[in-house]
């Protein structure tokens, strides 16, 4: 950061509007030199008699700052350089704390990790009541604490149980959240952000710039401060919160992210030992989880989704998305109503929705206001916008309205004659150049295509449910589909809010392909005796967030069944499942749907397993047969081993999209990097090795894939250069750059 990244502007009320400006780059972050470059402008105002407050800002649009520099994080190599740039870091806020002179933040945007441990130190902070506005310690979702005294001065601020909250989940809080928390001082439009700002500050001239406390007589006022009083201010108070925050933490982490436990850990230091104690035990915490492989793994990920930002899908740099102006969407059901959501409420597109009967579209349509008046009722939308955002979907049950369509997707039955009939359909009824995409899970869009007058513009879009919560596109090119409609695809889906991968045509595409045989392990287990709970158990402690017996029970054993034996049909009888399970259907058990499956559902007091579900497979469960680690190590070894596949054939354009997809689509641990980086960093050899006694245990369903024995034999990774498809650099697929941010 040079000087000029931090300039002055002196007004006539005497003050000092310091405005952060980094040129080049689109936000603001923390680089190595900003201490050095605070401490001189700091001292440039502090010496100069006509400025009698200061006001702290930002010169980008819709970002105050958004953290610290990712590429300074990734370049500390042992935990004493990360406590050092930690200490650093206390020292410029301790600058800004101690100033002589009221400090306040003007926030506008983002203020996130760093950027917030900025605004912290400040006298107070005014935001603006725009939607951009959010505050918030992500650190955590980076494997990381907040190393600029983020983890105490958020603490005596807001209190410890909202602080602890905010920093051991990351969320981000809205402005008027930030305001009732007492995160900021005020909120205020835009337009006078930067007034109210300055008259604050003058306001807090010639007074003691700490937050002042308040007597204990005027904290027994406040019931949410008797309760901070009680739990966090006493040894007992503090055991109690304590025990109950990591309790509650190891129920979603099950300890395999060291980041949460240690922020528990730093925050009560220093409630126990004092303010620089509490610093102190941030900075070694700081350093201890830089270096750790959970904060390597989901750093790279954050790298990964930033650059996929950049990515237009296709290789030719001069390709370049043509404007969208309306999509049509075929089937009003929930995959089809979720689609036509965040068409309109991100990608600010107006959605034609057509079901084959008027119940059809109402049930679409209903969908969609109650996702809007969901966000009414968390106050994230007024009344009137959610009747302005509910008329950019319409509904018909006719192709009346599909004539100016730029992109019409489908997401009708998993049937190919009846897709392929929606794309004559769209043909005879909308534009010349039309877009086509398919919402297949499974069915290959080369076949679909086969129905088209203008193959190449026929294009897979594979969303996930519920598909305004999950962040995964998965868009699927034919040989023959143009580079335009790629570009255009992927475009839109990016405008949706999503994390977008480009992958191969091929049946399963990437994501369907490598969950299958991870979810017919677990059912091979089952068929062994192991019990149901200890395998969705192992699972989930290995880091997945739902078991796959217990995801087959949601997905559908139907489903599941139908799509096993198109798997089987293109891959062999490595990807059969056990003969048992057609039992399961025979009984009609079809899982969560129908409410018989592997799992009780219902008004049944115990939603545990259910046991008759032994008697239909007739197995007996042995819960002594085989060891977590071992079900976690089977389960794990077929999701990676068929990513492997994927990858030596071409389906995934690079290591980083294959993570990615698989993080981000189908929960694979976010710790763990994703299956190429697991392979990576766990060693192709190993993995290997692993492959290769399983399969002299259990047959040719573990054969490894060719790739990983070539990765393997050769001693290249994943992520290297050399380990990545022809023509395509894993780097040059979209390396990170400065403005990635922490």
């Amino acid at each position: 950061m040079a000087q000029d990244e931090l300039t002055i502007q002196k007004r006539e009320d005497g003050v000092a509007i310091l405005v952060m400006d980094v040129p080049g780059e689109p936000m603001n972050t923390l680089k190595e030199d900003f201490v050095d470059t605070f401490e001189r402008v700091f001292t440039e105002v502090e010496n100069d008699s006509d400025v009698k407050a200061v006001v702290l800002t930002s010169g980008k649009k819709g970002s105050f700052i958004a953290g610290a520099n990712i590429d300074m994080l990734n370049a500390v190599e042992t935990a004493d350089d990360g406590y050092r740039m930690s200490k650093a870091g206390h020292t410029a806020m301790a600058r800004i704390e101690g100033f002589s002179k009221p400090v306040v933040a003007a926030i506008h945007g983002v203020a996130l990790g760093g950027g917030l441990e900025v605004a912290l130190a400040c006298h107070a902070r005014i935001a603006t009541d725009s939607s951009k506005t959010k505050l918030g310690l992500p650190e955590s979702q980076l494997g990381l604490l907040p190393g600029a005294g983020g983890t105490q001065r958020l603490p005596r601020l807001i209190g410890v149980q909202p602080a602890l909250d905010m920093m051991l989940t990351g969320k981000q809080v809205p402005a008027k959240k930030a305001l009732k928390l007492g995160l900021v001082d005020d909120v205020v439009p835009e337009s006078v952000l930067i007034d109210t700002a300055a008259a604050v500050a003058l306001s807090r001239i010639g007074k003691a710039q700490a937050q002042a406390r308040e007597s204990f007589i005027e904290q027994l006022k406040d019931k949410e401060a008797i309760t901070e009083f009680a739990l966090a201010k006493n040894p007992v108070g503090r055991k109690i919160l304590f025990d109950q925050a990591r309790k509650q933490l190891h129920k979603q982490t099950r300890g395999n992210y060291p980041a949460q436990d240690l922020i528990i850990d730093v925050v009560k230091a220093g409630l126990e030992g004092g303010f620089d104690a509490g610093l102190d035990a941030e900075a070694r915490g700081f350093g201890q989880l830089l270096t750790t492989r959970e904060a390597e793994n989901l750093m790279s990920i954050f790298i990964g989704t930033t650059a996929l930002k950049k990515d237009t899908g296709v290789d030719d740099p001069s390709v370049r998305p043509r404007p969208i102006r309306k999509v049509g969407m075929l089937g009003a059901g929930l995959m089809g109503a979720g689609i036509a959501y965040v068409t309109t409420a991100l990608a600010k597109t107006p959605v034609r929705l057509k079901d084959r009967d008027s119940d059809g579209v109402l049930a679409g349509l209903r969908y969609v206001r109650d996702i809007i008046d969901g966000r009414v009722k968390r106050k994230r939308l007024s009344p009137r916008a959610a009747d302005q955002l509910m008329l950019q979907t319409t509904g018909t049950t006719t192709y009346d309205g599909f004539q100016d369509a730029d992109v019409v997707i489908e997401a009708v039955f998993e049937d190919l004659g009846l897709k392929q009939q929606m794309v004559r359909d769209i043909e005879e009824n909308g534009k010349d150049d039309v877009i086509f995409a398919s919402n297949t899970s499974s069915l290959p869009i080369t076949k679909i295509a086969e129905a088209s007058k203008h193959p190449e513009t026929v294009i897979g879009m594979h969303y996930f449910s519920p598909v305004h919560k999950m962040p995964l596109l998965e868009i699927i090119v034919t040989d023959q589909t143009a580079d335009w409609v790629t570009a255009t695809c992927v475009e839109l889906g990016k405008q949706q809010g999503k994390h977008v991968i480009v992958v191969r045509d091929g049946v399963g595409f990437y994501t369907s392909r490598i969950l299958s045989p991870m979810m017919n392990e677990a059912a091979h287990l089952v068929a062994e005796g192991v019990p149901i709970d200890k395998i969705d158990r192992a699972m989930l402690d290995w880091g997945f967030p739902v078991g796959p017996i217990k995801l087959t029970d949601e997905v559908g054993i139907d489903v599941g069944s139908k799509v096993g034996k198109i798997m089987v049909d293109a891959f062999g009888e490595r990807m059969a499942a056990p003969d048992g399970m057609q039992k399961l259907m025979d009984d009609k058990r079809y899982g969560r749907k129908n409410g018989r499956g592997f799992y009780t559902y219902g008004d049944k007091k115990n939603k545990g397993v259910d046991e008759s579900v032994y008697d239909v497979l007739g197995v007996t469960p042995d819960n002594k047969s085989i060891s977590d680690e071992d079900i976690a190590w089977r389960c794990a070894l077929q999701f990676v081993n068929e990513a492997c596949r994927c990858f030596g054939e071409g389906i995934v354009r690079s290591a980083r999209d294959g993570d990615i997809g698989a993080v981000f689509g189908l929960g694979f641990p976010p710790f763990r990097g994703g299956p190429f980086c697991f392979v990576d960093q766990v060693g192709a050899k190993e993995i290997l090795g692993r492959l290769r006694e399983l399969e002299k245990q259990l047959g040719p369903r573990f054969s490894p894939a060719p790739v990983l024995e070539e990765i393997a034999r050769s001693g290249q990774s994943f992520h290297g250069e050399d380990a990545t498809q022809p023509g395509r650099s894993q780097r040059s697929a979209g390396s990170p750059t400065a403005q990635a941010t922490a």
